[in-house]
């Protein structure tokens, strides 16, 4: 095992992989800009080095500066968490480069799934059912429409560089097609200095599940069950859960088997998300793979019983997998986790940066909170507007739901907007709780929030 770790992120995340270091013994090395200096992981750590200014751009992704703080430091490894350099080969090589290990798969892997368009070839080859597409990126316009004529309408152009839904539009007609097709390719380059685009038959009313991945050196792979992330906007998760109300155990054994040939297909190792589309008739298909931890991880520990940064730690390490002797896994209860932002419901989600004048965490049977703010804190402009992560477990998902709700009453936050109020409408919601929704859910089945 490492004897230190630089955590190269801020926030809940970075506390979160601080919290699994300490309980392996392992010492942590904190770096921040200028905006986060009072914030509490950079008060937790056993260390703490400033990277610059508030801007991400000019400290949390400058890779000089983090190298040469873990440099500075003697760190061993660094843990990306998620955003920012999390999904970066060029970071992951440049660990290697200066004798740090990257606490996630190799930089090739990540080259590999990160291309959308070539990790949709890799798993087609591999027999992961995929949906029916382009092959390749499309060019031109001229490409666009051949594929639309040939696959019929609606289709979605998709950037393969892409995430979070930049670079990502529906096309329902052929004369949407042109303005959207340009719209994608120029959100796509703004976003990820690469404009390409590929496109492919768009599935209707899908649901959004994932399969969370484990692979270390010595051969072991295995899937920790699946989550349901259908619960959206504009393709940013909002409610995730585990496991999902819709698959079968025979649906969930063939997702698990596919992911795993996603992993073996791509010499994967460490922790990732293989995510698909799964239609109303049952069918799944391969939409891409996340090279990192996930925001929503928590839900999968709660109905594994694994703590899955710290297979990550011990994975990076050279060691085996934990908990791979009690694979393959039935989940066994129900999680659900509210992202709590910084968000107005009311208004369109808009963001609300601000101080925090009270904060009042839920607890009791069954409630984890995930965040790293107090009273006092302040919520920047300049970041994520995620303030907390409210995880509930219970024996059923009658049961979590109904400690959701009474979780979510008693969250105590002052001095900003969150998005508190509109978990709460879900949960008063016929459909949520009879567990029948798809990614259109808030278009659909909320109205106006």
């Amino acid at each position: 095992m490492f004897s230190k770790v630089l955590v190269a992120n801020r926030g809940e995340i970075a506390l979160r992989v601080m919290r699994a270091c300490r309980e392996l013994g392992v010492k942590t090395v904190a770096v921040y800009s200028t905006e986060d200096a009072d914030t509490y992981p950079v008060h937790y750590a056993d260390e703490a080095v400033c990277i610059g200014p508030a801007p991400a751009s000019q400290s949390y992704l400058v890779v000089p500066s983090i190298i040469a703080a873990a440099l500075n430091t003697q760190a061993d490894a660094i843990h990306p968490g998620y955003g920012f350099l999390a999904e970066n080969a060029d970071f992951a090589r440049a660990c290697a480069e200066n004798n740090i290990v990257f606490i996630g798969p190799a930089p090739e892997s990540i080259e590999q799934m990160g291309d959308k368009s070539e990790a949709r070839e890799t798993m087609k080859r591999c027999g992961v059912p995929t949906v029916p597409g382009s092959d390749g990126c499309v060019d031109t316009v001229e490409e666009a429409q051949a594929f639309a004529k040939r696959a019929g309408f609606p289709v979605l152009i998709k950037a393969t560089a892409g995430g979070g839904g930049k670079g990502m539009r529906e096309v329902h007609s052929a004369e949407e097609l042109e303005p959207q097709y340009k719209a994608a390719r120029l959100e796509a380059g703004a976003a990820f200095g690469n404009d390409g685009v590929y496109i492919e038959k768009l599935v209707l009313r899908p649901r959004h599940v994932e399969i969370q991945v484990l692979a270390d050196d010595l051969g072991n792979s295995i899937s920790l069950c699946e989550r349901d992330c259908s619960i959206q906007r504009r393709h940013q998760k909002l409610i995730e859960e585990a496991p999902s109300p819709a698959l079968t155990n025979a649906i969930r054994r063939s997702m698990g088997l596919a992911a795993i040939k996603a992993v073996r297909a791509t010499d994967y190792k460490n922790a990732g998300t293989v995510e698909f589309l799964l239609d109303e008739g049952g069918h799944f298909y391969f939409m891409e793979m996340n090279t990192r931890i996930q925001v929503e991880h928590p839900v999968t520990e709660q109905v594994t019983n694994t703590d899955i940064v710290k297979e990550q730690l011990r994975i990076a390490s050279g060691e085996a997998i934990s908990c791979a002797a009690r694979a393959p896994f039935a989940p066994q209860g129900h999680s659900i986790e509210f992202r709590v932002n910084a968000e107005d419901p009311a208004h369109d989600f808009r963001p609300c940066p601000g101080t925090i004048t009270a904060f009042e965490a839920p607890s009791g049977p069954g409630v984890r909170v995930e965040s790293y703010v107090q009273a006092g804190s302040r919520i920047s402009p300049f970041y994520d507007s995620l303030v907390a992560k409210l995880v509930v477990y219970g024996q059923d998902r009658e049961e979590a739901i109904a400690r959701g709700r009474r979780a979510l009453q008693e969250f105590k936050i002052e001095g900003i907007a969150t998005t508190i109020p509109f978990h709460l409408k879900v949960l008063e919601n016929e459909a949520f709780n009879k567990g029948v929704f798809s990614t259109d859910f808030l278009e659909t089945q909320m109205g106006d929030i």
